[in-house]
């Protein structure tokens, strides 16, 4: 694998830039999701794990036991809630120019050929789930106020550090959040206690079945 200096090196010559004379300030540079897939299409993301958050692009983490574990565990609990919709597992969603996140479980209406050859994924779901170890601080943070400015009304991270399932609910507009939007209500669950997703509440799933 290149090391993080290649790689970016790559990355700023795998795109168009603009003429000097029109660059502004320094500052970071952000990402859309066209420059993200002509990076994809010239290979500099081989063998490496990436999604798109607000233009850019963010490494994500290995996955130990636990976390395969958990994904198996979700798998089968929301194939039971949901036999009707699609159980999308890390697969993108585009949420906006800029992002293209992939959680751990998006769940979709739709069948799996409806955006072949659209250039683009589902942009709304009926729940959005990510597994949570090394990876919290981002799936508490940046990727909350996103999947909230993306209007998606039901959020869990399964909490693997704290053996919990933290449930966001209710996005709403507010300037002092990061991009903008966040959840009102943060629901903190732990066994024996169980938990409905929104869309199907008379699916009732001990919280113990979804934690390695």
């Amino acid at each position: 694998m290149p090391s993080p200096a290649i790689r970016y090196n790559a990355i700023m010559t795998a795109i168009d830039h603009p003429h000097p004379s029109t660059i502004q300030a320094p500052g970071p540079h952000r990402f859309t999701r066209s420059d993200y897939y002509a990076m994809a299409d010239a290979g500099l993301f081989q063998d490496c794990r990436v999604e798109l958050i607000e233009g850019e692009i963010i490494d994500m983490a290995a996955q130990k036991d636990a976390h395969a574990v958990a994904i198996l565990l979700l798998q089968q609990a929301l194939h039971k809630a949901f036999p009707e919709y699609l159980i999308r597992c890390q697969l993108p969603l585009t949420l906006g120019v800029r992002s293209e996140p992939e959680p751990d479980f998006a769940v979709t209406a739709g069948m799996p050929r409806d955006f072949l050859g659209t250039g683009k994924h589902p942009s709304t779901a009926l729940l959005v789930v990510e597994i949570a170890d090394t990876s919290l601080r981002l799936d508490r943070g940046r990727k909350a106020s996103l999947y909230a400015r993306a209007g998606i009304l039901d959020y869990w991270i399964i909490n693997l550090r704290d053996h919990c399932v933290e449930v966001r609910r209710e996005p709403t507009a507010d300037p002092a959040a990061r991009l903008g939007h966040r959840y009102k209500t943060l629901t903190t669950l732990r066994p024996p206690e169980s938990i409905s997703p929104l869309a199907n509440p008379a699916a009732q799933t001990p919280i113990a079945d979804l934690l390695p």
